[in-house]
C-alpha cells in the first residue's frame, strides 16, 4: 500500500466520522482507487513478464 493510498483512506474515515453518511461517496471513492492500483500492479507484472 502506497502512502497516496493511505492519505485517501484516512481522509475518508475522518470525513465519514464528520459529515456521516455524506460521505459513503468518499469511501467508494478509496475502494475503486485501491482496485485500480492493484489491477495496474497485475499488467506491470504481466508486461514485465513475470509469474505470480
Amino acid at each position: 500500500m502506497n502512502l497516496q493510498t493511505v492519505v485517501n483512506v484516512v481522509t475518508a474515515v475522518l470525513v465519514t466520522r464528520v459529515f456521516g453518511s455524506d460521505a459513503i461517496a468518499l469511501l467508494r471513492r478509496a475502494a475503486a482507487m485501491g482496485v485500480r492500483v492493484g489491477v495496474s500492479e497485475l499488467h506491470r507484472n504481466n508486461q514485465e513478464g513475470g509469474e505470480r
